[in-house]
């Protein structure tokens, strides 16, 4: 098994949420590969710096950091790749699934939660709880990812979602963890 950093809680205690979310208008949310959208709570210690997730997500070697940002306003998947977003300050409400979806999944995530989001999965920030939110971004190794918003045109994209490869390890516990067992 990969070593795992001190600042990650024991895998034994994580809570994780998991919620199937369906397709709707030219959102495919997870209806395509049935991958769950999963939350796993208070992952990284509060005290855990942007930096020091980066670091463990690089010794884990599933996912390269690409960025830190907060996360877009507009709805939006990816199509060609899931996306690790690990909360490295502050506090937000999220919407996963589209706005217009009564099915949609509205989530208060904030700093340590990780959120496995699988290829399709419309995705926005509602409201930026307590200022200064902001999130690490992660892919698997050797993916790059696009913008797909839902909108008549990116049908051959979101075909594309069925042959996107599911995770082999943990982006963040290695050999276990929840994106194995689902």
């Amino acid at each position: 098994m990969a070593a795992v950093s001190a600042a990650v809680t024991p895998l034994n205690l994580l809570r994780v949420s998991s919620y199937q979310i369906p397709a709707i208008n030219h959102v495919p949310n997870t209806s395509i590969q049935k991958k769950p959208l999963l939350i796993y709570h208070s992952t990284f210690n509060p005290t855990t710096s942007a930096d020091a997730i980066e670091s463990h997500f690089l010794a884990i070697s599933v996912v390269n950091p690409q960025w830190r940002y907060t996360m877009y306003s507009t709805s939006h998947f990816h199509s060609t790749t899931h996306e690790v977003l690990a909360v490295a300050s502050g506090k937000a409400r999220l919407c996963f699934g589209g706005e217009e979806n009564p099915k949609q999944v509205e989530l208060t995530v904030e700093k340590g939660d990780v959120i496995v989001v699988p290829a399709g999965v419309a995705h926005r920030l509602i409201t930026d709880v307590e200022g200064g939110f902001s999130m690490v971004g992660a892919y698997p190794k050797g993916k790059s990812w696009d913008m797909c918003y839902g909108k008549e045109g990116e049908e051959d994209k979101v075909k594309g979602i069925e042959k996107v490869e599911w995770f082999l390890r943990d982006p963040v516990y290695g050999d276990e963890g929840p994106v194995l067992r689902v």
